[in-house]
């Protein structure tokens, strides 16, 4: 069959922080995408707010580097996707291995193959990819060459990789200096024999497979990614199978339900570095983006309206973590961050908080995200989203949180499935690594999650490393402890390791809440009187509102507080006059740890200004009244 030479394409796959993205740049740099003069900044393929602030890539991105080979002839166009390592995302991950013949495999040279990269490695095998290794990060005074190599053959056994899959070629890499080797360096020092990554292009070309398409048949090219522009309209990224696209061509557009309808691409663009350009033609092999379809969805086809033939559609894993977002319900809806004066009222000016605005926000995630679910309540402004993890579902809150949105969000729940009959539930691998005096705190909040030890290894370091398998719920909430109980020097992964027969009842919270019981202001003196109580969340002049939570119990029930009072003031001299009291700086929770935090009673406020957490019931007569009767059993 004919084959295209002058075109490779290929996905860099790895755990969260093992340096895809820093290795992209450099690739960039090298093949000579940018000016001499240009500014470049760190990560440059991390293009979203948050994945710079988080340090972790979320959506899966293209580029293209032009590679000029050192014999002198013709350039070579090697398309990279960039891949989240988070398995929450797995959706990305899927919908990437879908645009190329061939995976890098990235590992750091000290921590080896670690859940994630599992994960990932997992589906290029069962796409029957070949796999390129490369072991990142060789300059590390810890790292262990011939041991993660060792490691990661035997994690390519486990997952039944076949002959060709399992000789695969290795690169020693060190991504922040732009250096790779085909040559093993020392531990801890970067490779010596070469000075660029000029090794790691030749490997990719030598190693990844060209495409191959047959002449005679129809137009075939797969939609994997969606963007939008504002003038452009939706704009569709696609990988041409067979046949070639123009621009101005009339194609069949074949949806997801079968139907089809014949279209015209008014725009055709293709990847050059980080920029799209405007191009005439794209041939079998190639990624481009198109323009001219307004509804299209990810794993539609586009085909030859003479011979329209479908392409599979991109299948991803099932959901696992569920919650609930709708409609802000609290008394201070719509009124900003201190709830009162005229800069609350400019603040608010764009504010969303009517129903119909969160249900239209959640159908356009649905237009780019295939991993995730929006399935409807019992309640007409509020909505279940599921998704593949805890992580998951809060990047999607923070980012309507960031565009005006006020939410109010249920605990995270499972998802189970019924099998055979019986309730079953997802299941976590959990990878920890922690200093050898943690060892016990760390088996023993397991035990508590219902985990069970796989395996555990000790390599000398002074570091132990256990593989625990445990319910996914019992991770909820999992690693704020995890953090303070390994004094935060403790590292944990976790990848979905299917489903369960249902564990039983699991209490990973022992202490109750500090409940607000009046709307009002908090004062410093209401603070000194309860920081004794347990550990407040709120700083002195924050508004609360009846049924807010303002800390944590040191008991483990509720407790009722008025974190409003103020000192009486006399004309009379108080012995205690001159003793200073300090108030203790409160605990501040971030979204994703006010999750964690909630109880099945208990829901989180979300606006663009603050997180709160509260109860269900606002009430303290009402909560009172349903805890009487849960105890009677009536």
């Amino acid at each position: 069959m004919p084959t295209r030479h002058d075109i490779r394409n290929v996905a860099i796959v790895a755990h969260v922080d093992h340096g895809k993205t820093t290795i992209v740049d450099a690739m960039l740099k090298q093949a000579g995408a940018f000016a001499a003069h240009q500014h470049l900044d760190d990560r440059m393929m991390d293009s979203n707010d948050l994945e710079r602030e988080k340090g972790i890539t979320i959506l899966a991105k293209n580029t293209a580097v032009k590679y000029h080979p050192k014999d002198g002839s013709a350039p070579i166009t090697i398309n990279i996707i960039d891949t989240p390592g988070h398995a929450d995302f797995g959706g990305e991950v899927e919908r990437g291995l879908s645009m190329v013949d061939a995976v890098v495999l990235l590992v750091d040279a000290s921590e080896g193959p670690l859940p994630q990269t599992r994960f990932v490695l997992r589906k290029a095998l069962q796409a029957k990819m070949p796999v390129i290794l490369c072991i990142n990060k060789t300059d590390r005074p810890d790292s262990r060459i011939d041991e993660v190599v060792n490691e990661t053959y035997d994690l390519f056994l486990d997952l039944d990789a076949d002959e060709e899959q399992i000789e695969f070629p290795i690169v020693y890499a060190c991504g922040r200096d732009g250096v790779a080797s085909l040559t093993k360096p020392e531990d801890g020092t970067v490779p010596a024999d070469s000075d660029s990554l000029e090794p790691f292009f030749s490997t990719i070309l030598a190693h990844v497979p060209a495409p191959v398409y047959d002449e005679e048949a129809p137009l075939q090219a797969h939609v994997t990614n969606l963007d939008a522009d504002n003038f452009l309209g939706r704009i569709a990224l696609v990988r041409v199978e067979q046949g070639e696209l123009r621009k101005g061509q009339t194609v069949t557009w074949i949806k997801r339900d079968g139907t089809m309808s014949n279209v015209r691409i008014t725009e055709l663009m293709m990847t050059e570095a980080l920029t799209r350009k405007p191009a005439e033609v794209a041939g079998p092999g190639d990624i481009c983006a198109v323009a001219g379809f307004p509804d299209i969805m990810i794993g539609e086809t586009l085909a030859d309206p003479e011979n329209p033939i479908a392409l599979p559609l991109i299948s991803v894993d099932e959901p696992a973590i569920s919650m609930t977002i709708g409609t802000n319900t609290s008394p201070m809806v719509g009124r900003g961050g201190s709830g009162k004066g005229a800069d609350a009222k400019s603040a608010v000016k764009d504010r969303k908080v009517t129903a119909r605005q969160v249900k239209d926000r959640l159908d356009r995630e649905l237009v780019g995200n295939v991993s995730l679910r929006v399935l409807d309540t019992e309640r007409p402004d509020a909505w279940e989203v599921q998704g593949r993890g805890e992580l998951a579902l809060a990047i999607l809150v923070e980012q309507m949180r960031r565009e005006g949105f006020e939410l109010t969000i249920g605990k995270p729940q499972v998802v189970t499935q019924m099998i055979d009959g019986k309730v079953h539930e997802p299941v976590e691998r959990m990878t920890v690594d922690v200093p050898e005096e943690h060892m016990g705190a760390v088996t023993q909040l397991m035990g508590v999650r219902k985990g069970r030890m796989d395996n555990m290894s000790n390599h000398g370091s002074g570091w132990v490393r256990m593989e625990f398998v445990v319910p996914s719920r019992g991770l909820i909430g999992f690693r704020t402890e995890f953090l303070t109980g390994t004094r935060g020097t403790g590292i944990a992964h976790s990848i979905h390791e299917g489903h369960e027969p249902w564990f039983g009842p699991l209490v990973t919270r022992n202490n109750g809440s500090l409940v607000a019981d009046r709307s009002g202001s908090v004062t410093p003196f209401a603070m000194i009187n309860l920081q004794e109580r347990g550990v407040l969340f709120t700083e002195p002049g924050t508004e609360v509102y009846e049924g807010m939570i303002v800390g944590e119990n040191s008991r483990s029930d509720d407790m009722d507080v008025n974190i409003t009072k103020e000192k009486k003031l006399t004309n009379m001299r108080a012995a205690s006059a001159d003793n200073t009291e300090n108030v203790v700086p409160p605990r501040r929770l971030s979204l994703e740890q006010s999750l964690e935090f909630c109880r099945d009673d208990e829901c989180v406020e979300v606006t663009p200004e603050a997180v709160r957490i509260r109860k269900v019931v606002l009430d303290q007569k009402d909560r009172s009244r349903s805890a009487s009767r849960a105890k009677s059993g009536k």
